[in-house]
C-alpha cells in the first residue's frame, strides 16, 4: 500500500493542476466503515510510519494539504510536525513573531489589512529552510488567503521574455539593503527590531551574529540598515528535476521605503522588468483559501508563498525544518 493509499485524495479552491501535477494535493482521512480514526492521532502515526514515502509526495507536489483530521491547537500542531521527522530550524527574518510551543510559532504578525509578498522564506539568509509548515486555528471571515507560486514557472517565463536581463542578472548577482529599528514594531509586517532579530541588545555581538547570517551592518541613529550580497537569483536544488528556482526577492523589497533590491555591482534592475515579473508571479499564483484546522507542507525550496489581507481574527502558525 502507498502513502496516499491512506488517505482519500480530495479538492479545494485554487487547485492547479502545474505540468500533470496537482498542487496543493488535498488528503483526507479515508471515510468507510473500517476507519474510525480520522483524528490527529491517526494522522501523526500515519506520518511517522512512512517518513521517507511523505518526503517523496511533498518533492513531487511541492505543497500538501491535510484537511479533516481535528488538529485544534498548538500542540496538536507541534506533533504533526515532529511526526517527520525534521530538525528544526530558528527563523531569521524582519516580520514580528511570538513562540507559541515548543517548534510553533505565530505567522506574521503585522497588520491584516497588508499584503505579504510572495518569498521563499529566508531566502536571502544563507541557512534556510526547506519546508514551511502551517496551520490553521482560526480562519478569517473574509480574505486572508495564503497564496503560492511553483517557482520554476516563474523562471521558465522571465527567461522567455527576458532573457538578457535574467543572464545579466544571475552573472552580476543581486544585493539588498533592509533598515530596521532598535525595538518590534507590530504595526509593521516587516516590524521586527533588529534586537529581536538577533538575539541581543550588544551591538558588537550583534555584527557578530550578522556576519555569520551573511550580511553586512550599517549602523543608523535610529536603528539599522543591513546589506545582503551578492545573492543569486536562480537556484537548482536537488531532486527537483533540476528546476531553476526564481529564488530572490527583487520584486518584493524593490524600490520600497524600508528596502531595495540591485544588480550586485550597484546597477538598476530595470522597473519594466520587476513589474512584468510582479505580474507573472501573480498569474502563476495558487489562491488556497483556509479551512479551520488545516495543515498545510509547502516545499520552500520550490514554492513562494505570501499572505492576502484578511478581516480579523485570523490564526496561523508555522514551523520550518532544515
Amino acid at each position: 500500500m502507498s502513502l496516499q493509499d491512506e488517505f482519500q485524495v480530495g479538492e479545494c479552491k485554487g487547485q492547479k493542476m502545474v505540468e500533470g501535477v496537482q498542487i496543493p494535493l488535498l488528503l483526507k482521512p479515508k471515510q468507510d466503515h473500517s476507519n474510525t480514526n480520522t483524528n490527529v492521532a491517526s494522522l501523526v502515526d500515519i506520518l511517522k510510519a512512512n517518513k521517507e514515502a511523505f518526503e517523496d509526495m511533498l518533492l513531487k507536489h511541492s505543497a500538501i494539504l491535510f484537511r479533516g483530521f481535528d488538529v485544534k491547537d498548538a500542540q496538536e500542531f507541534n506533533d504533526v510536525v515532529e511526526a517527520i521527522g525534521c530538525e528544526d530550524i530558528r527563523y531569521v527574518g524582519p516580520a514580528p513573531r511570538t513562540h507559541v510551543h515548543k517548534r510553533v510559532w505565530t505567522a506574521n504578525e503585522g497588520p491584516l489589512s497588508e499584503f505579504i509578498y510572495y518569498h521563499h522564506e529566508m531566502v536571502l539568509i544563507k541557512e534556510f529552510p526547506t519546508k514551511v509548515i502551517l496551520f490553521c486555528e482560526v480562519p478569517p471571515p473574509e480574505g486572508g488567503e495564503t497564496p503560492f507560486v511553483t517557482s520554476w514557472r516563474v523562471t521558465e517565463r522571465m527567461l522567455k521574455e527576458f532573457p538578457e536581463n535574467v543572464r545579466e542578472m544571475e552573472e552580476k548577482g543581486l544585493r539588498y539593503s533592509f533598515t530596521a529599528l532598535s525595538k518590534n514594531d507590530t504595526g509593521s509586517m516587516r516590524g521586527r527590531g533588529w534586537e529581536d532579530a538577533f538575539g541581543t541588545s550588544d551591538k558588537v555581538e550583534a555584527e557578530k551574529r550578522a556576519k555569520a547570517l551573511g550580511m553586512d551592518i550599517e549602523w543608523l541613529s535610529n536603528g539599522v540598515k543591513t546589506i545582503l550580497g551578492p545573492r543569486s537569483l536562480t537556484r537548482v536544488f536537488p531532486n527537483r528535476q533540476d528546476r531553476k528556482m526564481w529564488f530572490n526577492t527583487i520584486v518584493g523589497m524593490y524600490g520600497k521605503e524600508t528596502s531595495s533590491a540591485e544588480m550586485a555591482d550597484g546597477s538598476e534592475i530595470p522597473a519594466n522588468v520587476v513589474e512584468r515579473c510582479g505580474e507573472i508571479i501573480e498569474d502563476e499564483s495558487i489562491q488556497f483559501k483556509w479551512e479551520q484546522g488545516d495543515v498545510l507542507f509547502l516545499d520552500n525550496l520550490a514554492l513562494l508563498h505570501g499572505r492576502r489581507p484578511s478581516l480579523p481574527p485570523r490564526k496561523v502558525l508555522v514551523a520550518t525544518c532544515k
